[in-house]
């Protein structure tokens, strides 16, 4: 039996610890997923997220970033990958063009907030949102009397007048 190490898959989520999620993701990795294009996940703040992505190459153009269903998929190709190696000869080629699909599972509430492409590093800003009604909220405790319960009285003409008018 071959014992599996689950640490590495906890960076492919954001916001919460999902041992389920985690396990179906576990299901559809390979080795060569968890290697290209290296990325970042870093927490900014207590809602505020960062995954940050090694896309050298790859314009804006190249790239394309989807929410769906609680997934943030980034995926790259170039557009002409052939045109930029015309007349090129090379005694050793280690920046990679090849295609790439990056899946992250988000929590709930965590919202993509943008992207930006800065000196070949793609930048996703994630943020969480919880709604109102979903965060805690603190209830005071009063320390008074217990409450009474008021009966009510009937006055014995009302009463009277009642059951002639029946």
């Amino acid at each position: 039996m071959r014992a599996h190490d689950l640490a590495p898959l906890h960076r492919f989520t954001v916001g919460f610890d999902n041992v389920g999620r985690l396990l179906d993701t576990a299901a559809r990795l390979d080795d060569a997923a968890l290697s290209y294009p290296p990325y970042n996940i870093e927490k900014l703040g207590d809602d505020d997220y960062r995954v940050t992505m090694a896309v050298a190459g790859f314009s804006d153009d190249d790239l394309d970033i989807t929410v769906h269903d609680n997934t943030l998929v980034i995926s790259g190709r170039l557009a002409k990958p052939d045109a930029a190696d015309e007349g090129r000869r090379y005694l050793h080629r280690g920046i990679a063009t090849r295609a790439f699909e990056r899946r992250f599972e988000l929590a709930d509430h965590i919202k993509v907030r943008g992207a930006r492409l800065v000196n070949g590093l793609l930048h996703v800003e994630l943020q969480r949102e919880v709604p109102e009604e979903k965060k805690p909220r603190r209830i005071a405790i009063s320390r008074g009397e217990p409450s009474r319960v008021l009966e009510h009285k009937t006055d014995d003409a009302t009463a009277a007048g009642d059951q002639q008018a029946a």
